[in-house]
């Protein structure tokens, strides 16, 4: 379904990507883990065709995006949703109005239509109406944010999902729920997910393969099994500092009186 072949990117004498390659099947739910800053989020914005490369190309669905213009770029990215690092839902439109954003500007579907499937995408992604459809971002909480975001891109009823860091300041139990119903979600519907993510060892729970992005290449790719068994030193110290954080918290947490709120 996406295959990157030998992409290369630099902004200005910055060489961000450095020849990557990957290939995600139809159907699986692919993983990307590697530092921050190091590219992840750049590799996902040339898969919509955001970003150009400077030199390789990107396929989706054997479609070179590099070749696409006009209607036929349009009709390929209208199968492709995106869930954004925090979200992005939009601070002065209430959770319904964020929800049905996207069916608004690119459908012909009825007010009453419309009300219909974001009711149905909502309690798709374990929300209930009377507590968050009229509420404002602000009002509701982190976890609900991230789920409201994952609704407005459902609403679209998408082939492919790029997550961005999906689950970026929530505590550890918030963290296995989104992962959960994202993974629920991807069965339901056989989506092909690729999801960056700095969540270890969470997101090899979800994961079908995992790849590890370091110095604008991938090193190493392969099943949460074989990942979390690599001999590759690199990887290991990676998943050695992830752990350290997730014992970190988990002691901080036990340490201070009444526990941490999501904010904290």
């Amino acid at each position: 379904m996406i295959e990157i072949v030998n992409l290369h990117k630099r902004f200005d004498s910055q060489e961000v990507l450095r020849g990557v390659n990957l290939k995600i099947n139809k159907g699986q739910t692919f993983a990307l883990i590697g530092s921050s800053g190091k590219g992840k989020s750049v590799l996902l914005k040339h898969i919509i065709g955001l970003l150009k490369p400077n030199e390789g190309q990107v396929f989706v669905d054997n479609k070179n995006i590099g070749n696409l213009r006009g209607r036929k770029l349009k009709k390929l990215k209208d199968r492709i949703g995106v869930v954004f690092q925090g979200g992005a839902l939009f601070d002065s439109l209430t959770v319904f109005d964020n929800i049905a954003f996207p069916l608004r500007e690119k459908t012909k579907l009825s007010s009453k239509q419309i009300k219909e499937e974001v009711l149905k995408e909502l309690s798709k992604v374990g929300l209930e109406e009377k507590e968050t459809l009229n509420k404002y971002p602000a009002q509701i909480s982190g976890g609900m944010r991230k789920r409201v975001a994952l609704a407005r891109c459902l609403v679209m009823d998408p082939e492919i999902i790029l997550f961005d860091e999906p689950t970026t300041g929530l505590d550890p139990i918030a963290v296995k729920n989104i992962h959960n119903l994202i993974k629920k979600l991807q069965k339901e519907r056989e989506l092909t997910a690729l999801i960056v993510s700095h969540e270890i060892p969470e997101i090899f729970e979800i994961a079908d393969k995992v790849a590890m992005l370091y110095q604008g290449k991938i090193i190493t790719v392969g099943t949460p099994e074989e990942i979390v068994n690599s001999e590759n030193s690199i990887v290991q110290s990676f998943i050695r500092k992830k752990l350290e954080e997730i014992f970190s918290y988990y002691e901080l947490k036990k340490n201070v009186k009444g526990g941490l709120d999501e904010k904290s």
